[in-house]
């Protein structure tokens, strides 16, 4: 339920935070704000929202360092992480991306917009909760709390895009998920990424779990499940 959810919003401008915030409060989301990247990095740590709506040109610390901050700082805590961006900076995606970004909001930003990509995002948490049928059955868990996946007894550490992507396929086991709901789910829908993306991810998947755990069904997508 949305007031389970918590978001941390980040701007310098007080009256884009006063706009975020009155905007996603009145769905029923817990709402927290700072101010620059330096209190977003200190609030997020105290209360662990699970996103933040981090701008990306800030004093003190800019929203690139942050998140770099945020990431690296408890393994055991990665939120949802989307920057706030005004068309002019969109040189600075790849940036972002790297990182640690998972998605990016263009300003100006329009209400109904923000509530849609929010609810996108958040449902990516979701898929976190993998089947106990699924572990049982293959001798694979995740563990999203530590992005760990664990095979029979080894345990195998996957870059995020990869944890995320084998994450969703287990929600499901043995459902088809086609090319643009993985992109969908996985990378957002405002990501510029091309379905080759998909498949070089799945690849780099096989080559550390081996080639019995996901299949290709041509002409659909992938499916998890021996």
């Amino acid at each position: 339920m949305k007031q389970n959810y918590t978001i941390l919003v980040v701007d310098d401008e007080a009256t884009i935070i006063e706009f975020l915030k009155y905007n996603i409060q009145k769905e029923g989301y817990t709402v927290y704000s700072a101010a620059n990247g330096q209190e977003a990095v200190e609030t997020a740590m105290k209360v662990r929202p699970d996103l933040i709506l981090l701008d990306l040109m800030m004093p003190v610390m800019d929203g690139i360092e942050a998140c770099q901050i945020i990431r690296e700082k408890d393994d055991s805590y990665q939120p949802i992480i989307a920057f706030l961006t005004s068309r002019s900076e969109d040189y600075s995606q790849v940036a972002g991306f790297e990182a640690g970004a998972d998605d990016y909001i263009t300003k100006p930003i329009r209400p109904r917009l923000l509530m849609s990509k929010i609810e996108a995002l958040l449902r990516r948490l979701s898929y976190s909760q993998v089947t106990e049928n699924a572990e049982e059955l293959v001798g694979i868990s995740v563990n999203r709390e530590k992005f760990l996946v664990h095979k029979d007894e080894e345990q195998i550490i996957l870059p995020k895009k990869e944890f995320e992507l084998l994450e969703f396929l287990m929600t499901k086991p043995g459902k088809v998920f086609n090319r643009d709901e993985i992109l969908s789910r996985v990378w957002g829908n405002e990501t510029i990424v091309g379905e080759r993306t998909i498949d070089v991810h799945i690849r780099k998947l096989r080559e550390k779990l081996g080639n019995d755990y996901i299949r290709t069904i041509k002409g659909v997508g992938y499916t998890f499940g021996q």
